[in-house]
């Protein structure tokens, strides 16, 4: 005995092609391939027997495969058509737990006792999923969600008998032995095992624990765990979420925006009390708003903390005025739904004894003045992604979320620490060397001499230079004479002890210095 829950693990292999399928009604049968970050996510059964394989980028599938259909993984499908399915076999089998969109785990003891075994009650759920046109569904038994899964996944699948595979009491190692280590889903710990010749679960479970945990650690001793058969976690039953969403529709359609924005506001605080009964608060809302005419206007709104009733109906209100991203609609209004699309437990946002401080008053402050001037008129500074100072400065709206800041290398970037100030536009200087000369830079990079001092634009008081590192430069659209520039850039220390970031702007006698920043 090992002390394990028994568990059934039900199984739809393909998920995202069957998702996919199902929502946009295209044909299984024909050769499909998931797409994610430019390589194969997820691909069908005619597309594999053509050689396309997961992982593959997507001009070599489709060189295997040249009538293969090419479509972008979206999680949010997968998703969506899997709910009706929990929702099908919750009504048969209480007590499910999502494992991913494609599968799901019960606690086998149950249905067992209701269908008169376990294998009459998997094939009970591969029923439901025949009875929704969801086929090839597979189901596997075995003490703990691990074993069960690895179970189902060994199956034939060729005929409901097939598709089922019990794993006994008890027996849960002996089955999982000749599995590869690439089953724990630990790409760092298989590697190093396999380059110590450990290829098999089986072998992995041979290994003493304490020495696995003193080598791999926690995650480690919890795959060692599971190699010999000991999964000790538990089937936690999904708790359906509660339904929060609130929609209100005009009859006939209003075509001003000051009668839509009085007919949500009693939707909003409806949501707002949904809200505030689950004991949550939504930072995050989606608006859509369907016309007369067809047309639909979905946007999503950010909250730096939680919306209130009237922020969801200001919200609404820039959505129709068009002042964003997205148009006014072109006739009347007919339904406007609010969806929470991100919350948080009320107790994260509770006040403090004395209040929050400060920064509540400045939220309340920016809001008022967002909802008086509209969402575009308050703006906030971000650090982007670029190369420049200018280009790393990003504005957002109050509220919205920052974009992400882009991962890739920018060549010529100014190394770390950046300046505190910057202008917000350069302030004119002139850089000489000990000759009296201005210094110059070449297309090679090199100085005509070093800088010794310089001087706020004509006239302007003479600085000493005490230390200077550089050039950093940045030669942008090189390629193009007209939209070409060349910034070289220079970290100078004065005889104050100042630290000044100067660039040289232009090529030969069109360059010019400017002060871009300080170091405060």
């Amino acid at each position: 005995m090992t002390g394990a829950t028994r568990t059934m693990v039900l199984w739809s292999p393909d998920w995202p092609i069957t998702a996919a399928t199902r929502d946009l009604g295209l044909d299984r049968e024909s050769p499909i391939a998931m797409i994610e970050s430019g390589v194969v996510f997820a691909c069908s059964p005619a597309a594999r027997l053509e050689g396309v394989r997961r992982g593959l980028r997507v001009r070599e599938a489709q060189a295997r495969c040249t009538t293969l259909t090419v479509l972008p993984h979206r999680p949010e499908v997968d998703n969506r058509v899997f709910e009706p399915v929990i929702t099908e076999i919750e009504r048969m089998m209480p007590g499910v737990q999502l494992l991913r969109p494609g599968s799901l785990a019960i606690r086998a003891r149950g249905p067992a006792r209701y269908y008169g075994g376990e294998k009459p009650a998997a094939l009970s759920l591969i029923g439901v999923l025949d009875d929704l046109g969801i086929p090839g569904a597979r189901v596997g038994v075995a003490d703990g969600p691990f074993t069960a899964e690895q179970a189902a996944r060994s199956t034939r699948g060729d005929s409901r008998g097939g598709a089922v595979r019990v794993v006994a009491e008890g027996a849960s190692a002996q089955f999982l032995g000749p599995l590869p280590l690439a089953v724990l889903d630990e790409p760092g710990i298989a590697v190093l095992l396999q380059r110590l010749g450990i290829r098999t679960l089986a072998a992995f479970a041979a290994l003493d624990e304490t020495d696995v945990r003193e080598r791999f650690g926690t995650p480690g001793a919890r795959v060692h765990a599971l190699a010999r058969g000991l999964d000790a976690r538990l089937v936690s039953p999904r708790v359906p979420p509660r339904q929060l969403e609130q929609s209100v529709a005009f009859e006939p359609a209003l075509d001003r925006i000051d009668q839509v924005s009085f007919g949500v506001l009693g939707i909003a605080e409806a949501f707002i009390a949904g809200l505030i009964a689950a004991k949550l608060v939504c930072t995050a809302i989606r608006i859509d708003i369907d016309s007369d005419a067809g047309e639909v206007s979905g946007r999503s709104w950010l909250h730096p903390r939680s919306f209130t009733a009237s922020e969801i109906v200001d919200r609404v209100r820039w959505q129709l005025q068009g002042g964003t991203a997205e148009t006014g609609l072109s006739a009347g209004v007919t339904r406007v739904t609010v969806t929470p699309e991100s919350v948080d437990s009320v107790g994260n946002h509770e006040e403090g004894l004395w209040g929050s401080g400060p920064d509540e008053r400045i939220h309340h402050g920016l809001s008022r003045v967002q909802g008086m001037l509209g969402h575009e008129a308050v703006l906030t500074a971000v650090v982007g992604g670029g190369r420049t100072l200018g280009d790393r400065a990003t504005l957002v709206a109050w509220g919205d979320r920052a974009p992400a800041v882009a991962t890739r290398p920018w060549p010529g970037q100014l190394p770390q620490p950046a300046p505190a100030t910057v202008f917000p536009t350069g302030h004119p200087v002139h850089v000489f060397g000990a000759d009296g000369r201005a210094v110059a830079v070449d297309e090679r990079g090199v100085l005509s001499a070093a800088p010794v001092e310089f001087s706020a634009g004509s006239g302007g008081m003479m600085r000493a230079v005490a230390a200077w590192a550089g050039p950093w430069i940045v030669d942008e659209r090189w390629w193009d004479a007209a939209t070409s520039r060349r910034v070289c850039r220079f970290q100078v220390v004065d005889g104050d002890g100042v630290a000044w970031l100067l660039v040289l702007d232009g090529r030969g006698a069109e360059a010019h210095w400017a002060a871009e920043a300080r170091y405060d």
